[in-house]
């Protein structure tokens, strides 16, 4: 399957049917059990402190965090999809997985229990669970599945972008499945544990942000140049801060929903982001294949490229101060160290930001 943005999921689930259900016993059975399959050290190739490791046999990567055993975990979407782990010296193992045909899985997040927890998109999409010895459950049916988050009381939240608007989902500890439908939800995107103890999420079918109450209150607030917004991460400022894919800017919320727009040279289809270790919000460009790097009080963004990043999605952080991300592009997982040289030759140059703010009550 071509490379497909996270945009270009929700487009295109948009008119399908939304179904949303307890996974049926039928789904338990398909899900495979786990094989390592070729799991050995990476081709890498590197320049400055930019680091790109080759994957073999799976492409598309897309979702990546850290696992709670210290390694990289990531999606790997094409056919055959996979659930991959990168250790910090460069050690692969991928995971297979059962998917719906044409479609695989595309989020990833640490989760209650030692497990991680993924989903996989599409019509039959489902959210799944793998431990770290590489174990994958099938936990509930979600059409069009995307964001996933933990929130408070190790709930498990996630997005779906089917049907007309989409919903939010949640999976409590004991395994109770919720479903929020309704005003404030439009063909969400990313979603994150926000300081406040509410979930919030970007919508990408009306370019607004939304919160999410963990008794399912929604709310979602305008801003100027909300426009696609897709990643979404909690700043070391206690804001959110957003990715709009539409008009390469990245976004900033408040809890109390004030927004601010920042536009700066570099910024080309931004789509995931995370705080590094910094203090500095970091975020992948899809547009031009490169990462970006925003200091946390506006005035400043850098961009920076390396060998095989190809339209990088996911990103997060590392253990020793670095970052890993998904080349979406490429079959491959770039690390980048915190402590950077613009590669100006390859990319465009760092710029100062211009800003937009507006109060939304």
């Amino acid at each position: 399957m071509d490379s497909i943005p996270m945009a270009a999921f929700a487009v295109r689930f948009r008119r399908k049917k939304h179904q949303l259900a307890v996974v049926p016993a039928v789904l338990a059975v398909l899900a495979l059990l786990s094989v390592d399959l070729c799991p050995g050290v990476a081709a890498a190739t590197r320049a400055g402190n930019v680091t790109n490791y080759a994957l073999n046999g799976y492409y598309n990567p897309y979702g990546i965090t850290r696992g709670p055993d210290g390694n990289i975990w990531f999606t790997e979407y094409n056919t055959p999809s996979a659930i991959g782990k990168i250790t910090p010296s460069g050690m692969i193992t991928s995971y297979p997985i059962s998917n719906p045909p044409g479609f695989g899985p595309v989020e990833i997040t640490s989760g209650p229990g030692g497990d991680l927890w993924f989903t996989v998109t599409g019509s039959g999409g489902y959210v799944g669970r793998i431990t770290t010895a590489g174990t994958v459950t099938p936990v509930v049916s979600a059409d069009s599945a995307g964001g996933i988050a933990v929130g408070r009381g190790e709930n498990v939240w996630y997005t779906t972008a089917s049907g007309s608007s989409g919903s939010i989902g949640r999976i409590s500890p004991s395994g109770t499945h919720t479903t929020f439908t309704g005003t404030g939800i439009y063909l969400p995107h990313q979603i994150t544990a926000g300081p406040d103890g509410n979930i919030w999420f970007t919508n990408y079918g009306n370019n607004t942000i939304g919160r999410i109450t963990p008794s399912g209150v929604v709310m979602d607030f305008r801003g100027p140049g909300i426009s696609g917004p897709e990643g979404i991460t909690v700043g070391p400022d206690g804001a959110l801060w957003f990715t709009n894919s539409s008009n390469n800017t990245i976004g900033r919320i408040t809890t109390k929903g004030r927004v601010s727009n920042y536009t700066g040279a570099g910024i080309s289809q931004p789509t995931g982001i995370t705080a590094g270790p910094d203090g500095a919000l970091w975020f992948t460009n899809c547009g031009n294949g490169s990462i970006g790097r925003i200091t946390r009080s506006g005035r400043t963004v850098s961009n920076y490229t390396g060998p095989g990043v190809s339209c990088p999605a996911g990103i997060t952080p590392g253990p020793d101060g670095t970052l890993w991300f998904a080349n979406h592009g490429s079959a491959s997982i770039g690390r980048i160290t915190t402590k950077v040289t613009p590669n100006l030759a390859a990319s465009p140059p760092a710029g100062k930001l211009r800003v937009q703010t507006s109060q939304i009550s």
